[in-house]
């Protein structure tokens, strides 16, 4: 009996993780694929070689890992794109099936030069052009141009949640997008996925990936020293988030039977 993880399913099920607890319950819960992440507070950054090579031996998922340099723009200096580079080639070394990366110009628009000298030095590994998308200028002019310099760069998908706060939002948008990439890219839907609204983003829109968060907060050990707040934009630093299998579950069970 093969495991979930091995299971070809006619929508393809991606989990944001940061651990490897939470790759383990993804795989468990029937996902087909991982981004891992360092620091999704922040939206996600490349997560350190240790991370790598624990979660690719400890699953047998398809593993796309984030390169994202810092927080913060997507428009790099030659200093971060040398990180990119490097980061791009340790994914490579440690396992990864893939990398997930975005870069934009300083007026907004996409960088395809420097992104397609990634998604070349990445190959064979397959490349999503990351959510840097949703926020470049042509997408709110223009989603059809947006998505042609996305495909110049040769990624294989893009992660979007259409310019807009979430999926179910952006549900018209996506569709054109699906519509408009004529099976050039994968149109990979995302923002507050989950079991509840999941089949009606793949029936109305038609994508066959979707990628979700789906982390909840653990109940930590209380510190020994209260008197010492480590607090971060209104979040406890110490607070820690995980993947549940149960949630992973859910979402499979609901896009399964749309």
């Amino acid at each position: 009996m093969p495991s979930p993880s091995r299971v070809k399913h006619p929508v393809c099920i991606e989990i944001c993780i940061d651990s490897v607890a939470s790759a383990i319950a993804a795989e468990r819960g029937g996902a087909d694929r991982i981004e891992l992440c360092s620091n999704l507070r922040v939206g996600g950054t490349t997560p350190s070689a240790g991370l790598i090579e624990v979660v690719r031996a400890g699953t047998s998922l398809d593993v796309q890992v984030m390169v994202r340099p810092r927080s913060g723009d997507f428009c790099y200096s030659a200093e971060e794109f040398e990180i990119m580079l490097r980061d791009v080639l340790a994914a490579r070394q440690f396992g990864a099936n893939g990398v997930v990366l975005g870069l934009l110009k300083e007026d907004g628009r996409i960088d395809v030069t420097r992104t397609r000298e990634l998604v070349e030095l990445a190959h064979p590994l397959r490349v999503t052009f990351h959510r840097a998308f949703d926020l470049c200028c042509d997408l709110e002019c223009d989603v059809k141009r947006a998505l042609e310099s996305v495909i110049l760069t040769g990624a294989d998908r893009v992660l979007t949640s259409g310019g807009k706060p979430t999926a179910m939002e952006a549900r018209s948008i996506l569709t054109n997008l699906v519509q408009a990439a004529e099976g050039r890219i994968t149109i990979l839907s995302c923002g507050g996925i989950d079991a509840s609204n999941a089949a009606t983003i793949v029936r109305d829109t038609g994508v066959t990936e979707i990628h979700a968060g789906l982390r909840r907060a653990l109940r930590n050990a209380k510190p020994a020293h209260t008197q010492v707040s480590l607090e971060v934009e209104h979040e406890s630093e110490v607070q820690r988030f995980e993947v549940r299998e149960e949630d992973v579950r859910n979402l499979r069970s609901a896009v399964d039977a749309a």
